[in-house]
């Protein structure tokens, strides 16, 4: 019998490289896809999107920190996640959530359709499948150890929007990637989005799609590429797509570093 080559051994330092780069783990980002999609998630593209939603809500977290800071607190509660959304315009995802959650009621507003009545509030899903909105809790234990890094605490409703605004956004990037892969193929999304936004795309991601010949022909799979241009869908312009583009880049190569 042929003996194997012997695999090289990961040391800790690569290992926790990619182990540490989001506290929402892949098979997470692979549950919530799952709620949208049948399509396979490749491994690359679990960790982008865990990546992605780690960074965006790392600034959300920041903000808020800054809000309570400025009252001398220490504890983050929901009046500091409203200031954040109210100083930083990027920070404004998950939207679907705010109808939802008890924090933002009175600002969302009052909804009225084109005769001018007023548009009742959505009810509950009969769906089987589990809606975003329902699934957060899903998200309490990265939420916690993501406050944990940060180093800050917070009350438990000020955890449980964060939870809720972590899930809808994942689920609404889960989407966005289902879209690119049946519709545009990823080189035309990218320059969609660029130009629609008015920015150019990001160095690193125009430089790793033109080196494909076409979006890779497997439509049945989300890829990392799929993943970095639903962000550029989701996150609309600034430092924080810039942000999140390079580290969910990081992450997937990482990742894929490591087999």
């Amino acid at each position: 019998m042929t003996e194997q080559p012997a695999r090289p051994e990961r040391s800790d330092s690569e290992t926790a490289s990619v182990l540490n780069v989001s506290p929402f783990k892949p098979s997470l980002v692979k549950a919530v896809f799952g709620d949208v999609t049948p399509m396979h998630v490749s491994r690359s593209a679990a960790w982008a999107a865990a990546s992605v939603t780690r960074t965006v809500l790392t600034e959300i977290i920041n903000g808020a920190r800054r809000a309570a800071a400025a009252e001398a607190r220490k504890k983050l509660n929901p009046g500091d996640l409203l200031s954040a959304l109210d100083r930083n315009v990027e920070l404004e995802v998950g939207t679907k959530w705010y109808d939802h959650s008890p924090s933002f009621q009175g600002l969302t507003g009052v909804l009225y359709d084109a005769e001018g009545v007023i548009v009742p509030s959505r009810k509950r899903s009969r769906s089987r499948k589990l809606s975003a909105v329902a699934g957060a809790h899903r998200f309490e234990a990265g939420v916690k150890k993501l406050l944990r890094t940060q180093g800050v605490r917070a009350v438990p409703a000020m955890v449980r929007d964060l939870n809720g605004i972590a899930s809808v956004f994942l689920t609404d990037l889960a989407r966005d990637a289902v879209m690119v892969v049946r519709e545009c193929g990823a080189k035309r999304c990218v320059t969609g989005t660029s130009v629609m936004s008015g920015e150019p795309a990001p160095p690193f991601l125009t430089d790793s799609l033109r080196a494909l010949p076409a979006r890779r022909a497997d439509s049945r799979t989300i890829g990392r590429d799929d993943i970095l241009v639903a962000t550029t869908i989701q996150l609309f312009g600034g430092n924080l797509r810039q942000r999140a583009l390079t580290e969910a880049g990081e992450a997937a190569q990482n990742a894929s570093a490591l087999g």
